[in-house]
């Protein structure tokens, strides 16, 4: 969900192009086309899309870029982690199968930008939209053939794989783990997630269906961790980008890496792919592969017997009723909700009726943690 417009793109325009002068010493003649960051930017890292030409010994170059910009402030999540996210993106492309974005450079002085930033190459092709929900409408529901959907999930799945296939120590992803929230693997991230489920919003009380879904969690929780693996965090056909023939070309938006068991990964990705259809609602695709199908890729790809799914959906959908905490507090801040306009956001939205639908309570209930 966007909100007001924070940059003036011109002048950040300028001072790109200044910039990248100063990281590529043999150009001449830089020119920085358009800045593409809508009227609009995203609560996430904010996102500069842009064109570069200019000449290197004597010859002409031309290449698109993308820039993303650390998160200071109206953050969604209670720790950015930037700069591990370049750190693993870059380790990712040079060292695995995942197919990531090229990492060009970092920056780490906030004087240009007001923050550090990172730039990657631009990768063209297609995303699944959030909004408005591919399930509803959009090229993946209006220009494919079911042979297509069906190759683009199961890509999507086999990427998923190629992330928990990866030898996160031999790579030295050890700077993931955070001792602070308890013992890596689930621990953390059941801590990690009270903490954030407190902080997101300080106004209002919790939903009553994720306060039941938290309570649910810390029921149920897992008592050991039968494997701990690289986790994209944020796994689903939204973040990533496809090519003419529905294969993956990139796995994006790393805002939530980790080290933990993969299945919290499958987990999400079953939540989101159930948020996009029985949330909407919205009928399932002629050719997307059913929930029980996926799985079934999955294992057959990554090898793996899976376990334990019941509870990391639910645990899914934790995550991301937290996530609709906070932006429920952010556009009250933002002045483009009131005060009960973000509460009925908060409480009564697709991911809570998905909870709802998975714990086995009424919708309805999400009014109120007094419900």
């Amino acid at each position: 969900m966007p909100i007001p417009e924070q940059r003036d793109l011109e002048k950040a325009r300028g001072i790109i192009g200044q910039w990248l002068a100063s990281r590529i010493p043999a150009a001449t003649d830089i020119e920085i086309g358009p800045l593409a960051g809508p009227a609009t930017t995203g609560f996430s890292n904010e996102t500069i899309i842009f064109d570069a030409a200019w000449k290197e010994n004597g010859e002409s170059r031309e290449e698109g870029f993308v820039l993303r910009v650390k998160p200071t402030q109206h953050t969604v999540f209670m720790e950015s982690d930037f700069d591990a996210q370049y750190a693993v993106l870059r380790a990712l492309g040079e060292n695995s199968e995942v197919p990531v974005p090229v990492m060009k450079f970092f920056e780490a002085d906030s004087s240009f930008l007001g923050a550090p930033f990172f730039v990657m190459g631009r990768i063209d092709g297609r995303v699944p939209q959030d909004n408005p929900p591919y399930t509803q409408e959009g090229w993946l529901l209006e220009e494919t053939s079911p042979a297509d959907r069906r190759t683009l999930v199961e890509s999507g799945l086999d990427a998923l794989a190629a992330v928990h296939a990866v030898d996160w120590e031999k790579l030295e992803f050890g700077f993931l783990d955070k001792p602070q929230y308890g013992t890596l693997g689930f621990e953390q991230q059941l801590r990690y997630y009270e903490a954030s489920f407190i902080w997101a919003d300080p106004k209002r009380p919790a939903p009553f269906i994720a306060q039941r879904a938290l309570e649910w969690v810390q029921e149920h929780a897992p008592k050991i961790n039968p494997e701990i693996t690289l986790c994209w965090g944020d796994a689903r056909i939204n973040n990533q980008i496809f090519g003419p023939d529905y294969k993956v070309l990139a796995v994006l938006d790393w805002e939530m890496v980790t080290l933990a068991d993969p299945m919290m990964d499958l987990g999400w990705w079953l939540f989101l792919d159930y948020h996009f259809h029985e949330g909407m609602p919205a009928p399932r695709m002629e050719g997307f592969p059913t929930r029980s199908e996926m799985i079934a890729r999955y294992e057959a790809t990554s090898g793996r017997q899976t376990r334990d799914l019941e509870f990391y959906q639910i645990f899914g959908g934790l995550r991301f009723a937290v996530v609709m905490m906070r932006l429920a507090a952010l556009l009250e801040d933002f002045g483009i909700f009131d005060a009960d306009t973000a509460t009925t956001f908060a409480t009564s939205n697709a991911v809570t009726r998905c909870l709802a639908d998975l714990l086995g309570l009424p919708a309805a209930s999400s009014e109120s943690t007094d419900g």
